[in-house]
């Protein structure tokens, strides 16, 4: 009774440490809150119903960065054909004058505008873009997590950059 106890207080731990992160990672790949929150709860009862097979500590994150990257890439095949229907006029940022008044406005829309900037990014170029800069992962935890050369890493991150920097350029972005 005592060794389940630990386990379920391990649980616990875990969850509360890595939850925010993996929300994070999931909301950068799908550009949604609530689908965010729903991938990674399906991602901890996954772990929850394997934890006694599972490594707990930084190894676990690593497990639930790899089932929640998973999770998010089926939802974005789903979604897939949604984006691609969305109207060239629903992309193009309105043209609004500065002032502060509007001010908040503005940082909703480019806020809004990098997201689907983001989303526009190859997948495989996107996820190490998102662990790199919100999961706030270092290279060699980003290669460990995806299973890729820490190299292979820094390449696609420079890529994603560039390709995220040229979208940008494409439209307007309020930076305050």
């Amino acid at each position: 009774m005592e060794s389940e106890i630990d386990t379920e207080q391990e649980f616990d731990e875990i969850y509360h440490q890595f939850f925010p992160v993996l929300v994070k990672i999931v909301y950068r790949i799908t550009g949604s809150v609530s689908v965010s929150e729903d991938l990674c709860q399906e991602a901890f009862i996954r772990y929850y119903e394997r934890r006694d097979k599972l490594p707990g500590g930084d190894q676990a994150k690593f497990w639930l960065i790899r089932v929640v990257k998973n999770l998010a890439y089926n939802h974005e095949k789903r979604k897939g054909r949604e984006r691609m229907a969305y109207d060239k006029f629903y992309h193009e940022p309105k043209r609004v004058e500065t002032n502060e008044g509007e001010r908040s406005i503005l940082e909703d829309e480019s806020k809004k505008a990098v997201q689907e900037a983001l989303l526009k990014i190859p997948y495989k170029l996107r996820m190490v873009l998102i662990l790199k800069e919100y999961g706030e992962m270092d290279y060699k935890d980003i290669a460990s997590s995806l299973k890729i050369s820490e190299g292979n890493v820094k390449v696609r991150v420079f890529r994603a950059r560039k390709l995220l920097s040229e979208y940008l350029e494409k439209g307007e972005v309020y930076v305050p």
